[in-house]
């Protein structure tokens, strides 16, 4: 088991959530953020919390795993709500310079932002740490299936999903590598200004997309050696089956999202 989750890292632990039938997952996934969009107060982000958590939990994995995929996150994050707090308008004026400003409104929409964007990726990683890429390829591929009537190629758009889904945790393994021999090559990674961190990682970036199309087309060539053609129906060892738990959580989905709406309309 690696040390950190990242999405496209699949974890392979025996919980209830990783016996859960592929197709639910997904679809839940998609549909708790959607209605993350429609939170509003805390009480709605209490319960998606909620929500969230229960899923945290039944999916075993230790939550220092979710927090060491979290933290390559967090720059992005603090961007994200510093942009938001100084250039947002309305509500009371706390600080204003030129352009900036802090205000009330722009304080509340950052924290919006902030637990949106966590309750996103940690939904998204619980996706993916709890279901194999080729498992979650399939599910797409069967929830795409009526597609197939108006000539949409399901087979291939499944194929590069979990193509994707699967170089996602290698692309990152081999970043790690080329940071490392860098380093043991004298270059300096400390933090400096944008121009400076900008020009660092023309040294990662370079081997990483070499590397990328490297893999790319040795991929490429496998499948055609194997004789690999995304037009024909393809086969499977494991069939998708829709079992009872997958029912009761099918259940248990409504009735949160009742009482999410239920919330919404009170508030």
């Amino acid at each position: 088991m690696n040390s950190r989750v990242l999405f496209g890292s699949f974890v392979p632990v025996d919980s209830v959530l990783h016996r859960l039938d592929p197709r639910l997952k997904l679809v839940t996934c998609f549909w708790y953020v959607v209605i993350i969009f429609f939170a509003k107060g805390p009480l709605t982000y209490l319960l998606l919390m909620a929500m969230l958590g229960a899923m945290i939990g039944l999916s075993k994995v230790p939550l220092k795993m979710y927090w060491a995929g979290l933290k390559p996150l967090l720059w992005v994050i603090g961007l994200t709500i510093a942009i938001q707090v100084l250039f947002s308008s309305g509500g009371h004026v706390y600080w204003h310079w030129g352009l900036m400003a802090i205000t009330s409104g722009g304080i509340n929409q950052a924290l919006v932002i902030l637990a949106r964007f966590i309750l996103i990726v940690l939904a998204s990683t619980v996706l993916t740490a709890t279901t194999p890429p080729l498992r979650l390829a399939d599910a797409i591929e069967s929830l795409m299936k009526p597609l197939k009537k108006i000539k949409v190629p399901v087979n291939q758009i499944a194929m590069m999903i979990s193509i994707a889904l699967r170089f996602i945790p290698t692309i990152m393994d081999e970043v790690n590598t080329i940071v490392k021999a860098q380093q043991a090559r004298g270059v300096d990674f400390t933090p400096g200004s944008v121009y400076t961190r900008v020009k660092r990682m023309v040294p990662i970036m370079v081997p990483l997309f070499v590397g990328a199309f490297r893999r790319a087309e040795d991929l490429a060539v496998a499948m055609e050696a194997r004789g690999y053609d995304p037009d024909q129906e393809r086969t499977r060892y494991r069939q998708l089956t829709w079992r009872r738990p997958d029912s009761i959580a099918l259940a248990v989905v409504v009735i949160v999202s009742v009482l999410f709406f239920v919330a919404r309309i009170l508030l």
